[in-house]
């Protein structure tokens, strides 16, 4: 169902961005180019029915819009990114420290002296 929503929503504002391009402007807009066959014609004013239109689809898309919140898909709430990494009945992992042989390990000299020590 959400994915009508989605759908009609897209329709909508691509509807709108057409309907926005038609408007006139101050500098007259693709409508005024038909205008003036308009008014021969005897069809009322374009305009009114352009501004109409943006109106409507404006609502349109408002009223999807909210219409569409209660069908959002559920997700899980997560506190913490590690929640994610491990299933919650496991016992955490934990890095563990290679094994040192002491007899492989050297201690610093204790009789040299430092450099620059003169």
């Amino acid at each position: 169902m959400y994915t009508i929503f989605v759908v009609l929503i897209i329709l909508a504002s691509l509807l709108m961005c057409l309907v926005v391009l038609i408007q006139e402007s101050k500098g007259g807009g693709l409508a005024a180019d038909y205008a003036s066959g308009n008014t021969l014609l005897g069809a009322p004013k374009t305009t009114n029915i352009i501004q109409k239109v943006t109106i409507g689809l404006a609502v349109a898309m408002v009223l999807l819009c909210v219409l569409s919140t209660p069908f959002l898909p559920e997700t899980k709430a997560v506190d913490s990114v590690l929640q994610l990494e491990q299933p919650a009945n496991e016992a955490p992992v934990l890095p563990t420290i290679p094994a040192t042989d002491a007899s492989t390990t050297t201690a610093a000299p204790q009789d040299a002296e430092a450099p620059g020590a003169n």
